[in-house]
């Protein structure tokens, strides 16, 4: 199977560029790692591209778009119309995420990869017309749940042909919240109540309802915990399991995958169960104001680069790791070192 070979290519990071990077910062005429996260987030992305010279200068968000059929149980505010209607809208450029992605200088991929009506974007990778209802059996079959992960898998190395060096995630779908909380629960063996939130807004009688029907799903879909992939076939949806592919297609590309918030922290731990070597392909960018979102970053070991108290989605927080690793690029290249204006280096104590 191709997604097998994929699974294959994963290498660990280059350890000896690693190194080099490390020793270009050491070198640097400042205080020792006086940049923290900024200045591990190029070693991080030296070692997966075997370069010690980063390169940054081709950005990516992909979008993964889909629908849920759990909408139908009122666990949203807002219908599955809006979907498409949002979708479409990254065509245009006129959404949240589109207007951060210009100042950023990223180019924005919106895929529908589920939404369950035809749209302006292309339907080439639509695995389906939105996932079946999880209150009443899976969300999806275990051979559409391949599927969609190998759509992703296959987004990371096209982009990676045309030039791209770094790739943040997000994704559309209203009721995204609900299959996340679902498959995080379970994943993480945590009651449904601690990993859910209110979404787009729910009202705490609608977070009430929000909660049943995710473990009255639970409980009829019977999910093997120790599959991840059955896990996402039963609960999940469309657009997290092509963000899984895109992680797991960002370890087999050597291109880092910058995972947006709940909905793409619960596909990068999908990601990581599968292939454990994913995770150093992964930068965590914020700490989503979904509590279940924090939670996946401490379950994963993740530190994130920044606490807005964003939950928007779409990828919003994810680009806006962008600029800070910019400006810490351009010290990483740009700045003396302590031979070049003649004073003696700081010494690690």
């Amino acid at each position: 199977m191709y997604y097998n070979k994929v699974l294959k290519m994963i290498e660990p990071p280059d350890k000896a560029v690693i190194a080099q990077c490390k020793k270009r910062w050491d070198n640097i005429a400042k205080p020792l790692h006086s940049l923290g996260k900024l200045e591990d987030g190029i070693i991080q992305i030296a070692g997966i591209t075997g370069r010690e010279q980063v390169n940054l200068d081709n950005k990516a968000l992909v979008i993964m778009c889909a629908d849920n059929g759990v909408v139908e149980e009122g666990v949203t505010q807002s219908t599955s119309q809006v979907t498409a209607i949002v979708s479409e809208n990254f065509l245009d450029m006129n959404s949240c995420a589109c207007v951060m992605a210009k100042q950023v200088g990223a180019d924005v991929f919106p895929i529908d990869i589920g939404i369950n009506r035809d749209t302006r974007l292309p339907n080439t990778k639509k695995i389906a017309y939105g996932t079946n209802n999880i209150l009443y059996g899976p969300a999806m079959t275990r051979q559409q749940a391949m599927q969609a992960i190998e759509t992703g898998i296959d987004t990371v190395f096209e982009l990676k042909e045309k030039g791209y060096n770094i790739i943040a995630t997000g994704e559309m779908g209203i009721g995204n919240t609900t299959t996340t909380s679902a498959v995080t629960s379970v994943l993480l063996e945590l009651p449904v109540e601690m990993v859910t939130g209110k979404g787009a807004g729910l009202s705490n009688a609608g977070l009430k309802r929000k909660v049943e029907v995710i473990e009255k799903a639970i409980k009829k879909n019977k999910p093997d915990k120790d599959d991840p992939i059955d896990v996402l076939s039963k609960l999940g949806g469309y657009d997290i399991a092509g963000l899984v592919g895109v992680c797991i297609g960002g370890a087999a590309a050597r291109i880092p995958i910058v995972i947006d918030g709940f909905i793409t922290a619960a596909a990068a731990l999908i990601a990581i169960r599968i292939e454990p070597k994913v995770y150093d392909f992964i930068m965590p960018s914020h700490a989503s104001k979904e509590n279940g979102g924090k939670i996946l970053l401490n379950a994963m070991g993740m530190e994130p680069y920044i606490t807005c108290d964003m939950c928007l989605g779409e990828g919003t927080g994810a680009i806006t790791l962008f600029p800070l690793l910019n400006m810490s690029l351009a010290v990483y290249r740009q700045m003396s070192t302590f031979e070049q204006i003649k004073i003696e280096a700081y010494q690690p104590l």
